[in-house]
């Protein structure tokens, strides 16, 4: 994960609003008990308000300690990567820290957890609960976010009052259709950019209602640059809109 220096920020989304944001990308995770080894879940989902869902093997350690009678809880901390949506040769634009208490779930828990997941993602690793597979439930105390905009602690009152941005669901393809088919495109939005930085290999990171995130791949180190938008968009008409402004088209950008 890289990070600008500059001390100038223009407007960026909330903290509550970016953890939100990654976690509806479910991102790689990875799952730190307090005492036991790193493991990545078989599939996690984290529910608005920060509660999240987990399934790991019927034979993995920390599903063999949670069974123990009497049955109990772990403090663990979830780890969700935010990974670049193109090919960077530093992937992990952000961080997420979820820390709190697991639980496994009894038959009657884990259906109503899985059809509650099933509901609004359905996924096929869903249907191997209960035959190989457990389901956990992470109850978070904290969360800590760390990106380019800053790193800053969470509640999780904060967390679930938040929404993802509106574009979260719909940036990955948009971003690599820009690299792949319209290099001129960013070449002129790297017009933005400070003088120093526009040597370097510019790339499309980002993409949120207040604006572009570009990755500098210079030579000798990475800077991750927000270009601002006017206003905050929320609608692919006004995002079409504040793009055409930003490559120096205004006729184009009138609503």
């Amino acid at each position: 994960m890289v990070t600008d220096t500059r001390t100038k920020r223009p407007p960026a989304p909330h903290a509550a609003e970016r953890a939100r944001t990654i976690a509806a990308r479910h991102g790689s995770a990875a799952l730190l008990p307090q005492a036991g080894s790193r493991t990545t879940p078989l599939f996690h989902h984290v529910h608005p308000c920060g509660s999240t869902t987990l399934l790991l093997p019927d034979e993995h350690p920390l599903v063999g300690q949670l069974w123990h009678s009497p049955r109990t809880e772990v403090t663990a901390m979830l780890e969700i990567a935010d990974q670049a949506p193109v090919a960077l040769r530093e992937p992990v634009r952000g961080l997420l820290w979820l820390t709190g208490w697991v639980s496994a779930l009894d038959d009657r828990e884990a259906r109503e957890e899985v059809l509650a997941v099933a509901d609004v993602r359905p996924d096929h690793r869903l249907l191997d609960a209960g035959h190989g597979v457990t389901v956990l439930r992470l109850t978070p105390a904290s969360m800590v976010i760390a990106d380019a905009e800053s790193t800053s602690s969470i509640q999780p009152e904060q967390f679930a009052s938040a929404t993802p941005d509106p574009f979260c669901g719909n940036e990955d393809h948009w971003l690599r259709h820009l690299e792949a088919a319209h290099r001129d495109v960013v070449g002129q939005l790297a017009r933005h950019l400070p003088e120093e930085l526009r040597a370097g290999r510019v790339r499309p990171l980002g993409l949120d209602r207040f604006g572009l995130r570009l990755r500098v791949e210079a030579e000798c180190d990475d800077h991750d640059v927000r270009i601002a938008f006017s206003q905050s968009v929320s609608t692919p008409a006004e995002l079409a809109a504040e793009l055409r402004r930003l490559m120096g088209c205004p006729f184009l950008a009138q609503r």
